[in-house]
């Protein structure tokens, strides 16, 4: 699949922009806060209904605007598609002139891999970062997937609030077994999305970490979780009820994941050196980008994000070498050159991409 055009007005420092791609890769040049990025982010919003880095929609509108519009018209094997999202007091998302009512409609239907300069913190911070990078690779490939997890998030936010409730107005305690069994069944579900598609990883990141690294290194992902099964689950939320109780919120369940990286059966979070975290999330995404195509049965779209400056040259041509076929989007600094490929190029100034 890949994009052809993107429309937007008043999204970030963009007034009115209209941005023709080619299928191969397409380079979005030019000095730091021009809006490169603001390009990038416009696409992932098209794709997940939401920014990879603002908290807030109204942090996309423009200063001088109440209102923002993207649009974005692509092409899949079989069919064609148009994104629209408006953003203001509500936001409301159009697919071929028909409005979503769910985000879950969006879903799947533009398939991205992001990698950006805080991809990094996937492996380098903490545990919110890991199960970030898995939500947002399930969720595009089974938007139930997103349903059922914002279903644990709303059924959470209810258990910690009784318990709050319970501490503090000595409400009955016994109560909770409601929320407990809602939420191992929600759990029980999104243990089993994970835990297919860390098995999916391994498959691919094996062999993929190899290659890179000429055999020198050997990865391997851990899984952790205390919610292989709902039993298992609702066991340890009746051990710990008494310190949920004291403390105001539910210290365990899914909300609580986490997945570690081992290089030659060393933890990288502790004992990863610079280079050695730069290959494994190097490894990581390219694991990501090849999963999708197997799902999909066509290559995603690709956004690097500042890509350049996290990796050297050979790291750079590995990677280059891997995304054959593949539509590919860079924002950085200059130009760069890419033997053998065709590439369309844009430097962006002041909000405004100009093809070259």
């Amino acid at each position: 699949m890949w994009i052809n055009k993107i429309k937007i007005n008043n999204f970030r420092n963009y007034q009115k922009q209209e941005i023709e791609l080619e299928p191969n890769i397409n380079l979005f040049y030019g000095e730091n806060a021009q809006g490169k990025t603001n390009i990038i982010e416009a696409i992932f919003l098209s794709s997940m209904g939401k920014s990879f880095r603002a908290k807030k929609d109204k942090e996309m509108i423009n200063l001088n605007s109440e209102r923002a519009e993207v649009e974005i018209q692509y092409q899949k094997s079989d069919r064609d598609g148009k994104i629209k999202i408006d953003l203001g007091n509500k936001k409301n998302i159009f697919f071929n002139g028909i409005k979503i009512k769910k985000l879950s409609e969006l879903l799947g239907k533009i398939h991205i891999v992001i990698f950006t300069p805080d991809d990094i913190h996937i492996l380098k911070g903490g545990p919110q970062n890991r199960r970030r990078f898995l939500d947002i690779m399930i969720s595009q490939l089974k938007p139930n997937y997103m349903y059922h997890l914002n279903l644990y998030l709303k059924t959470l936010e209810q258990r910690n609030n009784y318990l709050r409730q319970i501490r503090e107005e000595k409400k009955d305690e016994n109560l909770l077994e409601i929320w407990d069994e809602k939420l191992a069944e929600y759990a029980k579900i999104i243990y089993q999305y994970r835990d297919e598609y860390i098995q999916k990883i391994k498959e691919k990141i094996e062999k993929i970490h190899a290659e890179i690294t000429d055999n020198k290194e050997i990865i391997e992902i851990e899984y952790i979780t205390e919610c292989k099964n709902k039993e298992e689950f609702l066991k340890v939320l009746k051990e710990r009820r008494k310190l949920d109780i004291i403390k105001g919120f539910t210290t365990k369940g899914i909300h609580r994941d986490d997945f570690a990286i081992y290089i030659n059966k060393k933890e990288i979070a502790t004992y990863g050196s610079q280079g050695q975290h730069r290959t494994a999330i190097l490894s990581l995404k390219l694991a990501e980008l090849n999963i999708v195509k197997d799902e999909i049965e066509e290559n995603p779209i690709l956004l690097l994000d500042d890509f350049m400056s996290e990796l050297d040259e050979k790291r750079i041509k590995c990677f280059l070498e891997k995304i054959e076929n593949t539509q590919v989007i860079i924002t950085c600094t200059e130009k760069i050159k890419v033997e053998n490929k065709k590439i369309l190029i844009y430097n962006v100034k002041e909000g405004n991409a100009k093809k070259q």
